[in-house]
C-alpha cells in the first residue's frame, strides 16, 4: 500500500498511530483545533510579555 500511495513505511505507521480510527472530518476539525491552539498559545505568550513589560515600565526599570 505505501508503494502504491508513494508514501514511507514510516510515514504509513506515523499516520495510523495519529489518526488510526478517525474519520476524514474528525482528522479535518483536529487539524483546525490544534491550529487554533497554536494561535491561542502565541496569544498568551505576547499577552505575558505585554505585562511584564508594563510591570518594568511602572517599576521605573526602563
Amino acid at each position: 500500500m505505501c508503494r502504491h500511495l508513494g508514501i514511507a513505511e514510516s510515514t504509513w505507521h506515523r499516520w495510523i498511530a495519529q489518526y488510526g480510527g478517525m474519520k476524514a472530518n474528525e482528522a479535518k476539525r483536529l487539524k483546525e483545533l490544534e491550529a487554533e491552539n497554536t494561535r491561542l498559545k502565541k496569544l498568551v505568550a505576547n499577552q505575558a510579555l505585554d505585562i511584564d513589560m508594563l510591570k518594568e515600565i511602572s517599576a521605573g526599570n526602563f
